[in-house]
């Protein structure tokens, strides 16, 4: 499956909930949240109907999102059921970790493949503050046993902000040369309408790394199905990677695309135009509306203009799955 640019699509990236214990400050207000109603989220069958339309024309990876995935009931068997479709050979999740220690040896009996953290700092007063939730203890636990489960892959991802965790850059990446953890630094997107953050550029975390820890070589083999570049070090188990949609777009390799909790297709996560997939399955055309939103998915994002065209994503980043 291709869109106008030729662009070769094999990979969906799904919201199950919108919904989230924590209240991270570039992700959502700690108060006033207008949730999906739970009538008017994907249901399994519709959530069944789309990935298995994905697949057969041609997406082969999955990716589960949220708000926080695991809040989602019964998503163990959904992830067993979604694993089962004819044509998809991977399904991960990224989770914020709160829930992962009691559900890892699930998941991965379900068929998981692979799990990504969100992890931005590993101060309990900062991520307390971050997140305006103390759960710090529970995501580590979630990540040590993650580790040591016998799921394929283990990432972090650490959103870099100045006013965040500058100072733990070094720390954080401690985490991929202690064990099988590959960190992925991701650079601060202005989605929606967050509190103004200033990115670290990967050119700074590089320099940073190699004074401590020698040379940072690229890393060729692919590690994922998006758009992370990673790079090796010597004595490190895991990788460090680099998601910089902004300063380094990404967009003539895109292959993506994400449907939200409620059911709407974005084919770039910039732009607020897209297609109502609830509809469509209603209709009995889903497979004429994705090929048909795929011909307007966009050569790139704007992130970097000043010319908005009318059509910027003023959702925030709970709401369209991250």
């Amino acid at each position: 499956m291709k869109d106008i640019y030729q662009r070769k699509i094999d990979y969906l990236r799904l919201s199950l909930t919108d919904r989230c214990q924590l209240r991270c400050h570039y992700c959502m207000p700690d108060e006033g949240v207008e949730w999906t109603p739970l009538d008017q989220l994907l249901s399994f069958a519709e959530i069944k109907s789309i990935v298995q339309t994905f697949a057969e024309l041609g997406v082969s990876k999955l990716k589960l999102t949220g708000g926080e995935p695991l809040l989602r009931p019964n998503i163990v068997t959904l992830i067993s059921e979604l694993k089962a479709i004819k044509g998809i050979e991977e399904v991960t999740l990224t989770t914020n970790g709160v829930q992962l220690a009691e559900m890892i040896d699930e998941l991965v009996e379900a068929g998981l493949d692979g799990v990504n953290i969100s992890l931005d700092t590993l101060d309990e007063n900062r991520y307390t503050l971050l997140t305006r939730r103390n759960k710090l203890d529970a995501v580590l636990t979630g990540l040590e046993r993650a580790i040591k489960s016998k799921i394929k892959q283990v990432k972090i991802n650490c959103v870099l902000a100045e006013e965040i965790n500058k100072d733990e850059i070094l720390a954080i990446a401690q985490l991929a040369k202690n064990s099988r953890v590959h960190v992925r630094f991701i650079e601060y997107m202005p989605i929606g309408a967050p509190k103004p953050l200033t990115p670290i550029s990967e050119e700074y975390v590089r320099q940073l790394l190699s004074q401590h820890y020698g040379p940072v070589k690229p890393y060729d083999i692919k590690l994922g199905n998006g758009p992370a570049r990673y790079d090796e070090i010597a004595g490190f188990q895991g990788k460090i990677g680099f998601i910089s949609a902004v300063s380094h777009h990404f967009c003539d390799t895109c292959n993506r695309v994400r449907i939200t909790s409620d059911g709407f297709l974005k084919t770039c996560l910039y732009f607020n135009k897209g297609v109502d997939i609830k509809s469509a399955i209603k209709a009995g055309n889903l497979q004429e509306c994705i090929l048909e939103a795929l011909q307007q998915k966009p050569k790139q994002h704007r992130f970097s203009s000043n010319d908005e065209y009318g059509s910027r994503e003023k959702k925030s980043m709970v709401q369209i799955g991250g």
